[in-house]
């Protein structure tokens, strides 16, 4: 089981070469080219020393060479991972250390921080430079573009099998330095039969436009894996995603699919030219990476009318294992448990809770992970065989949705009750004039108090005793916020969900500046 012959070369083998696998600024890329390069890095790969179960470490921006070069490497039965573009030096540092990869692979944008972050690292791998660059190349740099001009377009596929480790998906970073998840073959293969055939039903007649960046593997994996899985396509651009962008690929490309998340979903609607797009491809919308508040789920279909399928993954699990289906959707939920995953919530005892009473995710199917990098001891606190005990909390009812309820770790003691920041978020979201909340909390005097930063619609003027007010009048009163601060933006992670760490201290920087003068 490889994934390059599952996921690429099969195509070719049903005769489909010459149907387009990827569409891009600069045109498109069918099945027969993308397998071509994809056999050309492999045989680099090889060449700079790589071998199987090393990493690959992808630094570059969205192109048909990250596809290719993903591929390639999951082809000679090494190991892939993914990084986000415009990360700082020290970060870069940290990735290449943690991986201790065989081969960095860059573009012209990421290339000047990796090589400061050379400078600072303890391991020396290979850097590939992909596409055009003006810099000359040092010592340990190679042009991949020289390098395929010598290499074989044909190339065997290593015998990897279902449990050989393939890839690392890391978590979000939000509690501490991200982690690797590391997944064997199957968890792909699983992930593709159970979440998007069985409940996207995806097919070859599927052209997928992604929101988020491919370093995202909710993204990755809806754009370019699952539809090469059924002959399908998907579309790439490296610019950051923003409305005017997101509506322009529309038009021009007429997708089936779009992958999404709340933060653009929100800014889509708040577009002036929102009333004027005409979003009729889109057979569905999915989205994930935070929650999906009910307001914004309905102020959606109000406007485009196309069905969103709310879903919840983690690089633990490799994708997403609770997603709303195609006509049973229902609006702040969810949905139900994908099929081959079985999701029960659990007290803090690992026992089983009731319908209707919150508890932790426990979720069990084969594309699990096998465990944290170089962490056995978070690994034993979170991992069973082909089982992950997730931070997160969620409320099921007695049809089977499950409703999202926050992190364990963001739950705020307040008088002694255990408030859910995300309650008291998606009240303020049902207020006409808020556009975004987040709700943290912080200490004074030695008691926690629920700190608000609210984000208004363009022209809205609602106060904060308003806002108070009104989450006072639908809740109850130790879930009122004491603080409520109005914002004119909020500080998301690189996957898209409010960055609820940085508030925290940035609010903490603030009193600290406050105290010292």
């Amino acid at each position: 089981m490889n994934l390059a012959t599952q996921f690429v070369d099969s195509n070719l083998e049903a005769g489909r070469a010459e149907r387009i696998a990827l569409h891009t600024r600069d045109g498109a890329c069918t099945y027969g080219q993308l397998a071509e390069l994809m056999n050309r890095i492999g045989n680099v790969l090889l060449s700079v020393g790589v071998r199987r179960q090393q990493r690959v470490l992808l630094a570059l921006a969205d192109s048909v060479e990250f596809v290719a070069t993903w591929y390639a490497a999951q082809k000679i039965g090494a190991v892939t991972a993914e990084v986000y573009t415009f990360l700082p030096a020290k970060d870069y540092a940290y990735y290449i250390d943690y991986t201790e990869a065989a081969a960095v692979v860059v573009d012209a944008e990421t290339l000047p921080r990796v090589r400061e972050a050379l400078g600072t690292s303890v391991h020396r791998p290979a850097v590939l430079v992909s596409g055009a660059h003006d810099s000359a190349l040092t010592s340990g740099e190679h042009s991949l573009r020289a390098l395929l001009a010598q290499s074989s377009p044909e190339l065997v596929a290593a015998p990897t099998r279902a449990d050989d480790i393939a890839i690392w998906k890391f978590t979000t970073g939000s509690t501490g330095r991200p982690k690797a998840c590391v997944h064997p073959v199957r968890s792909a293969v699983v992930s593709h039969q159970c979440y998007a055939r069985a409940v996207l039903g995806m097919s070859g007649d599927d052209v997928v436009l992604p929101v988020p960046k491919l370093f995202f593997g909710y993204a990755r994996d809806l754009t370019a894996l699952y539809p090469f899985g059924v002959g399908g396509a998907g579309v790439l651009f490296a610019e950051r995603s923003t409305p005017e962008l997101i509506f322009e690929l529309i038009a021009e490309h007429r997708p089936t699919i779009l992958v999404n998340v709340p933060t653009m979903m929100q800014a889509m609607l708040d577009h002036p030219a929102a009333a004027d797009q005409d979003l009729g491809c889109l057979r569905l919308c999915t989205s994930a990476g935070e929650a999906l508040p009910e307001p914004l789920h309905r102020r959606w279909m109000e406007r485009f009318g196309v069905e969103v399928l709310d879903g919840m993954g983690s690089s633990e699990a490799y994708h997403i294992f609770i997603s709303s289906s195609p006509g049973r959707v229902r609006a702040g939920s969810m949905g139900e448990a994908v099929p081959g995953y079985e999701v029960e919530l659990v007290d803090d005892s690992g026992g089983a809770v009731d319908d209707g009473a919150i508890g932790r995710i426990r979720v069990r199917g084969d594309s699990i992970a096998l465990m944290y990098w170089d962490a056995p001891e978070k690994t034993a606190e979170t991992f069973a065989p082909r089982t992950v005990l997730t931070g997160d909390l969620a409320e099921r009812d007695g049809d089977g949705y499950f409703w999202y309820r926050g992190r364990a770790d963001d739950l705020l003691k307040v008088g002694g009750i255990w408030v859910a920041p995300t309650e008291v978020e998606a009240c303020l979201a049902d207020h006409p004039d808020v556009s975004e909340a987040a709700v943290v909390g912080v200490e004074r005097d030695g008691l926690t108090r629920i700190s608000a930063h609210v984000v208004l619609r363009a022209g809205a003027d609602a106060t904060p005793e308003a806002l108070r007010a009104f989450v006072r009048s639908r809740l109850s009163g130790h879930k009122v916020p004491q603080e409520v601060e109005i914002v004119s933006g909020l500080p998301h992670t690189a996957s898209g969900k409010v960055d609820r760490r940085a508030i925290k201290e940035s609010m903490r920087t603030r009193v600290a500046g406050a105290s010292a003068v």
